[in-house]
């Protein structure tokens, strides 16, 4: 509770772990990348967390990805249910930064090191400001609800931060271009 983790136990060895918020935000990069498969999107998510993945067993990689998405939740397992997504960590990084810079009272991305919980801390306490916006235009977009006279203002001027960018594989850029002809 009070500890943050530079380490986890898989199979009964503990594992150092990239714990920077950094790596963890290349590892939601990952997971959101449309040219991996699942295998392969997994391959990448150990080697990102855990700087000796080439010496971990296959056997462990179950268990190695659970402890993963255990620390990506700050000691938390994901929740089972599915909700909208509302936060892009890549696209809203921009959105995300300054209001976490103005929590923690200095510029995240000059310090060598911040732990991910310490980020998701920050997180949760950035207040009103741009992103707060834009996230809660999401949720009520998401869950089907009207916006009022200002939000609809306020999201015809920001569709570009609101709206989530869809990322196509190559494979299927190449088709959009034929069908457009581009």
């Amino acid at each position: 509770m009070y500890d943050l983790p530079v380490s986890v136990e898989v199979c009964g060895t503990e594992y150092a772990i990239r714990s920077d918020y950094r790596a963890a935000l290349d590892i939601c990069a990952a997971l959101n990348d449309a040219e991996l498969d699942d295998q392969d999107r997994g391959l990448v998510v150990l080697d990102i967390f855990y700087p000796d993945f080439t010496g971990m067993p296959p056997e462990h990689y179950q268990e190695a990805i659970r402890q993963c998405f255990w620390f990506l939740g700050c000691g938390e397992q994901p929740a089972d249910r599915k909700a909208p997504k509302l936060v892009d960590w890549e696209q809203d990084f921009t959105y995300i930064v300054a209001p976490i810079n103005r929590v923690m009272g200095r510029e995240i991305r000059a310090v060598e090191y911040l732990h991910w919980w310490s980020f998701i801390a920050a997180y949760y306490e950035i207040g009103d400001c741009t992103f707060a916006q834009i996230i809660r235009i999401r949720s009520l977009r998401a869950r089907g609800k009207p916006l009022d006279k200002s939000d609809r203002e306020w999201y015809q001027k920001n569709r570009h931060l609101v709206d989530m960018r869809t990322t196509y594989t190559a494979q299927e850029d190449d088709l959009l271009r034929q069908w457009v002809g581009g």
